[in-house]
Formats: structure tokens, C-alpha cells, sequence
């Protein structure tokens, strides 16, 4: 079982690989030449291209008390065609930057990454007896980043399925298992063709280093790509009154 420290703990990790903090950037605009993803945005960088941020940009818009839904609504046929003229309208961008300082956008990007990426990551890792926090993160940032079922298929046609027997944390079977899995990911982003996934080494590197480590249990503090992830990265956070923008 996750609990809910070690789940702020994953997450932080990817933020900082996506918007380069370990709480994320809600306002975080991305538009990379070469990305087949196109335009991205939010804590966790959500697409374009995969259809994701018309959904989220859909559910904005129908929350009660969204300052920014009557403009952002005028965008969302084009959203869902997934139209990539978006990556330059200015105005779009803008929107979505000023929309990420109302609380409602802040939690539908909450509710938002949890529906679409992290609930079924965590399914998957236990339908293969993966149950530390680690091994956890290592799916859940694959599920982000794109390409867990074509790694995990070829882990597997490796090493077989990791074995649900042994002590924890982690059992032998999902210790050598996502060490491996790790190790075919970071051969595969290093022969990518397309240079933006060639760089993204770095996301294997620092769950490589936190394996070597044999921290399991993602104990703070600990380094994700050069940031610092302590206790106080991953405290729950303050509650904020609802339904208004922040100052």
C-alpha cells in the first residue's frame, strides 16, 4: 500500500523532471520542436497531441466557479481536434497561464493527473506485484512520460514477470524486475531517434540512483535530477479556500 507521503513523494519526483520543481507548475506552457506531444501544459505536462488537455481544459470549463472557463471554452473544438495551429496562439497561452492562479484549475489538474495517470499506473504496477514506492514511481513516470506497455512487454520478454514471493521492501522478483526494466528504458530514450527523448536519460539515471541506494520506501530527503526532494518538499499541503483565484 502507498501511502499517501510516499504518493507526494513519486509525484514530486516527476514534477521536477516536468516543470524542474518538485511541487510542479500549474501555469507550466511547453511547446519543444520535434515534440510529437505538441503543446503541453499543467504540473505534469499533459498534451496536445494525446487528446489530454482538451479533457482537462473540458473539465475546467464545467467546474462551477471557474474564473477563466467563458474565454477558455471558445477553444475547446479546437482542443479536440487536437489542432497543433494552438502551439503559437498567444492568446490560448495566456488563458492557460492565467487560468493555473484559480483554485479551481489547481484541483481539476489535481483530480485531472490522478484519473488519467496515476491511479492507473499504480493498477498496473500491482498487477505485477510491484508494491514499493519506488517500483511504483518508476510506472507512474513511464505512464507520464509515454511507452510503459512497449518497455514493460520487453522487461518481461527478458526477465519474465517479477516474482510476488520474498521479504519487503522489495520482494527479489520486483527489485531485479524494475532494476531492469529501468536499465531497457534508459538504452531505449539513449537510441530514441528523436533527440528530445535521447535527453530525457535522466529520468532512468535518477531512478537508477535511488535503486543503487535501496531506497524502496522513497525516504526524504533524496536528489531527482539535481533537485533536492526533502520532508518539507513533500508535506501535505496547506488547505486554500475554494472556488477563487489566488493573489
Amino acid at each position: 500500500m502507498i501511502t499517501d507521503s510516499q504518493k507526494r513523494a513519486i509525484q514530486a519526483i516527476v514534477n521536477v523532471f516536468e516543470t524542474g520543481t518538485p511541487a510542479g507548475s500549474y501555469s507550466n506552457i511547453t511547446v519543444a520542436p520535434g515534440d510529437p506531444g505538441h503543446l503541453t501544459y499543467g504540473r505534469s505536462q499533459t498534451t496536445l497531441a494525446s487528446g489530454n488537455l482538451a479533457l482537462l481544459v473540458k473539465r475546467y470549463c464545467n467546474s462551477p466557479a471557474a474564473s477563466h472557463a467563458g474565454e477558455l471554452r471558445s477553444y475547446l473544438a479546437r482542443l479536440e481536434a487536437r489542432d497543433t495551429t494552438l502551439d503559437s496562439d498567444a492568446r490560448l497561452h495566456v488563458l492557460l497561464r492565467e487560468a493555473a492562479a484559480d483554485d479551481v484549475m489547481r484541483r481539476a489538474q489535481d483530480e485531472f493527473f490522478d484519473r488519467a495517470y496515476w491511479h492507473p499506473a499504480v493498477r498496473a504496477a500491482e498487477s505485477l506485484a510491484i508494491h514499493t514506492a519506488l517500483g511504483t514511481g518508476v510506472v507512474y513516470d513511464s505512464f507520464i512520460h509515454g511507452a510503459w506497455a512497449r518497455l514493460r512487454d520487453a522487461t518481461c520478454a527478458r526477465i519474465g514477470r517479477p516474482s510476488p514471493t520474498g521479504p519487503y521492501p522489495p520482494s527479489p522478483g520486483e527489485g531485479a524486475w524494475v532494476r531492469q526494466y529501468i536499465v531497457l528504458r534508459r538504452d531505449w530514450l539513449a537510441d530514441h531517434p528523436n533527440p528530445l527523448l535521447r535527453r530525457a536519460v535522466y529520468r532512468m539515471d535518477t531512478f537508477l540512483a535511488l535503486v543503487e541506494a535501496g531506497n524502496w520506501d522513497l525516504t526524504p530527503p533524496f536528489e531527482a535530477h539535481g533537485v533536492w526532494i526533502d520532508r518539507a518538499a513533500i508535506a501535505e499541503p496547506a488547505a486554500t479556500p475554494s472556488g477563487g483565484a489566488r493573489g
